[in-house]
């Protein structure tokens, strides 16, 4: 296995490498995690200044706290959607969509639901735990644009009376079978398995990367920090996934114009 950290990698081969295996290989997939969007001002999870910093997410994010702690979830959840409103797609969301126009990255699964890929332009993205972009009535199942949560303190349903919930997956809630079942399909065929911005720590996303090793796959880990996989990888670079994606891209770009 390869391991690099922020503070050598521009001046080592890692992304040489990298570069060289994603020319190679003819089936590439990446999955992303908050790591992805730090670099466009969202918050992570876990790091001490992470978005549970002095919250109990099973208390204020679960699909028990909508009906036990029903103003302090929608307060939560309000809160998101400013930081998201002002959030715009980095330059590794951009090198992403990209790739996959180019047809050098055939599928994007992310943890996210900040739909900065989309913004991005990317166009193949399965999102394992839904999205911020509407809310769904749990009563009669009635859809609303997101921006209804803004309009009071405890929105609901136009039709029913409802409450209203995110189209997020909430702790609690099974993630959806179809986004599973794709994700699933995807990790299969792929040749080479980028993961970047996660910290594989929750469960089913951080099957995905072991079932890429399963298949064959290279396994590639981008991360600030690292996480409990890094010795089930090829290559480890623990720098921002902005950084390494700038660098991939030209490495890429050269390549292909000598070709």
């Amino acid at each position: 296995m390869l391991s690099k950290s922020e503070g050598d990698f521009m001046q080592s081969d890692s992304i040489n490498v990298l570069a060289k295996w994603w020319l190679d290989s003819s089936y590439r997939v990446v999955l992303t995690g908050a790591g992805m969007s730090t670099e466009s001002g969202l918050l992570d999870f876990r790091s001490p200044q992470g978005l549970w910093k002095g919250y109990d997410p099973k208390k204020i994010a679960s699909i028990q706290a909508l009906y036990a702690n029903t103003k302090e979830f929608y307060e939560f959840y309000r809160k998101r959607l400013s930081c998201l409103s002002k959030a715009q797609p980095n330059k590794g969301h951009l090198v992403l969509a990209e790739l996959q126009k180019k047809r050098l990255l055939n599928a994007i699964i992310t943890q996210n639901i900040d739909s900065l890929h989309q913004k991005a332009g990317a166009g193949r993205v399965i999102e394992l735990h839904g999205n911020l972009r509407e809310a769904k009535c749990l009563s009669c199942g009635q859809k609303y644009p997101i921006e209804i949560l803004e309009e009071k303190d405890i929105p609901l349903c136009k039709e029913c009376n409802g409450y209203l919930k995110p189209e997020v997956i909430l702790f609690g809630e099974s993630l959806p079978h179809e986004a599973l079942r794709h994700a699933e399909m995807e990790t299969k065929r792929s040749h080479l398995f980028v993961v970047i911005g996660s910290s594989l720590e929750v469960s089913p996303a951080n099957y995905f990367p072991l079932l890429a090793r399963d298949v064959g796959a290279k396994l590639v880990i981008i991360n600030m920090e690292p996480t409990l996989m890094d010795n089930q990888a090829d290559l480890v670079i623990h720098a921002k996934a902005g950084k390494v994606l700038r660098k991939l891209q030209e490495i890429i770009d050269q390549g292909n114009s000598r070709n």
